[in-house]
Parts: C-alpha cells; sequence; structure tokens
C-alpha cells in the first residue's frame, strides 16, 4: 500500500493506493523479508496528515512487521532463510554518536523510522537491515506477534521511564493498542500495582475494567486515588492537561506518543501551574525505541505471555483500518494480514 502524498483523513478515507512495486533486492548487512502481518499504528495517521511526514513521497507505510526471511544480503550472520523475524519503528541509526555508543539509538540525529523514511510492512515484501531485525518467539502468531513490535516495545519504555516501584499507583490515559499492553505488563512487573485508566470511550472502559484495571472513568474525570505516575497514548492534548491534575505531589506524566494533533491544542491555555504542575510534577516524552527495547520487551511478552487483543484485516482494506482508528473504534490493536 502506497502513500504518494500528504491527505486529511477526515476528507480523504482512501489516502493510500494497492499498487504492483517490484520486489526490493537486499544490499550488503540487509534481508528480505516475506511479511505475513503489519500492525497499524496512530503515528501511520501522523505520516498520512502531517505530523510527522515522510521526507519523500511515495512511501509504504507500516512499522510492526512480522515475516520470515526469503533472501539475505551479503555478511548477513546469525539469520537464516525462512526464519521468522519482526521489524519496528527503528529501521537504523548511526551506531556512532555519543547517543548510539550509550546505548540511546532512539536520540541519534540520524534515526531511521521504518514505514517513514522507508519503505515498511504494508506490502508483501519489505527488506531493512539484519542488525534492526529481531527473532520472534514462537509463542505468538503472525498476528499476534506484530503490536508488540510498536505498541508493545513503545509501551514497555514508557512503563519503564515513570520509575515505578511496585504498590504505587499507575494511571493510563488512553486505552488503545499500547495502553491495554502496558496494563498487561504492568500487571506481571508490578503485581501490588493498582491500575486506573482514563478514557472517553464507554467500550474501552469496559475493556480496561475486563483486563484488571481497579477503576476506568472518563478523561475529565477525577481518579479515586492522587496517583504516582500516569502513560498517555493519546493523540490529544486534553488528556495531558486533565492527567497533570490527577499526579500527586512529585509525580510524574510520560508522554508515549510522536505527535500530538492541534486539534484541541487550544487546551494548553487551561494548564494552571499551581493545579498541574507544582509540588515538582514531572513530564517526560518517549522518543522513537531502542533495538534493546525491542528485544527485551519481546522477552518479557513470551515469559509472562503477553498476547494482544487484535482485529484483523486483509491488506487491501487498509484504509478501513485506518479510518477506525482515526474515528476510535478500538478494541485492542489493529493488524493486515498480509499473507497467512
Amino acid at each position: 500500500m502506497l502513500l504518494k502524498a500528504q491527505s486529511n483523513l477526515r476528507s480523504n478515507k482512501r489516502p493510500l493506493d494497492l499498487v504492483q512495486i517490484p520486489i526490493p533486492a537486499p544490499e550488503e548487512g540487509e534481508v528480505l523479508i516475506r511479511v505475513s502481518a503489519c500492525g497499524v499504528c496512530h503515528t501511520e495517521l501522523d505520516e498520512i496528515e502531517g505530523r510527522t511526514p515522510p521526507p519523500h513521497f511515495p512511501v509504504v507505510p507500516g512499522h510492526q512487521v512480522i515475516g520470515h526471511i526469503e533472501a539475505r544480503g551479503k555478511n548477513v550472520a546469525g539469520f537464516k532463510n525462512n526464519q521468522r523475524v519482526g521489524v519496528a519503528w527503528i529501521y537504523s541509526a548511526c551506531n556512532r554518536c555519543e547517543f548510539c555508543l550509550s546505548g540511546q539509538e532512539n536520540l541519534c540525529t540520524s534515526f531511521k523510522a521504518t514505514g517513514r523514511d522507508v519503505n515498511g510492512g504494508y506490502a508483501e515484501y519489505m527488506k531493512a537491515p539484519a542488525a534492526y531485525t529481531h527473532p520472534i518467539p514462537d509463542i505468538f502468531s503472525d498476528a499476534q506477534a506484530a503490536p508488540l513490535l510498536c505498541a508493545g516495545a513503545i509501551g514497555y519504555r514508557s512503563l519503564m521511564l515513570t520509575g515505578l516501584q511496585d504498590g504505587q499507583f499507575l494511571g493510563l490515559t488512553g486505552f488503545g493498542a499500547s495502553g491495554h499492553l502496558v496494563l498487561k505488563m504492568s500487571q506481571h512487573k508490578f503485581p501490588k500495582t493498582p491500575v486506573y485508566v482514563f478514557t472517553r470511550n464507554p467500550a474501552e472502559q469496559k475493556f480496561a475494567l475486563e483486563l484488571g484495571a481497579v477503576w476506568a472513568g472518563d478523561t475529565e474525570d477525577t481518579s479515586p486515588e492522587q496517583l504516582h505516575c500516569i502513560i498517555d497514548t493519546t493523540p490529544a492534548w486534553k488528556p495531558v492537561v486533565e492527567a497533570l491534575a490527577n499526579l500527586r505531589p512529585g509525580g510524574r506524566l510520560v508522554i508515549n506518543a510522536i505527535r500530538k494533533e492541534e486539534a484541541d491544542r487550544y487546551y494548553l491555555t487551561r494548564l494552571d501551574y499551581p493545579a498541574h504542575l507544582w509540588l515538582e510534577k514531572e513530564i517526560k516524552s518517549v522518543a522513537n525505541l531502542t533495538r534493546k527495547d525491542v528485544g527485551d520487551f519481546l522477552r518479557l511478552a513470551a515469559e509472562i505471555p503477553i498476547k494482544p487483543e487484535i482485529q484483523r484485516f486483509p491488506l487491501k482494506d487498509a484504509n478501513q483500518a485506518l479510518v477506525e482508528l482515526k474515528t476510535g473504534k478500538i478494541r485492542g490493536a489493529k493488524v493486515l494480514v498480509v499473507q497467512e
């Protein structure tokens, strides 16, 4: 599926075109992957609508890619043909700068994102650097594994950035693909920690309670307890301001989003220093993710195990999946099934 230009999804319900393009040839250090499944992420909406635009058009979106190695370029070690692998948002980094050398390749100025800076997984084939390709545990089906590569891995990074200690109170604002996986992993890593969920969607509130949240309410509701940490997984500004009001003194809000939409930016004018930021409250953003995040989370997900709730779509229905994501028709994660 090709994105040929920036588009407004509200006026153009078919931003992607299904076309035939040549199968890419793997170069030195790369593998060619026969794609079987690819997760659908809100970041694709950010690419389509211009908040984090691709550097060139056309481009194949998709950065939660599962498939099997079809061919290997020169000097590829550690992989074999037909091995099942995955590619996440991190496609490559320079491996030379201070950030890369300190394990913070997510901050590298040469960071390349799968499905934005290079062609991604809304396709039958894609190529990727072997060094940024991950073996997938056998416990997961292809469709189950796809959301783990972004919704799960970046949710894992977000949870680690909270500095949460077991028994403290955790909040989640927004409860889509990433939110529901964070809830599952927090139950394993922090079994004494109650989780409170904020979402305007009653169906998502019900879903959160089904998965074990102790409370679920609207974005504007006041939590029954002041929270030590809150993870925001929404595309909007309103939940950020509302979340800050639910933090206890010294609490931390972690914003898990590549970009925020502009529609409710005015809500920032309601930010009140004494109510929202005083008493050493913190805001921390999540920037991309590292290879280590992906590997660590895949091992954790297999150990627990975490199996995401998924909705399947054939590749040809990618536009439908994106429109549903845009309009809030969400339960768990949406996955394009490319090849069974």
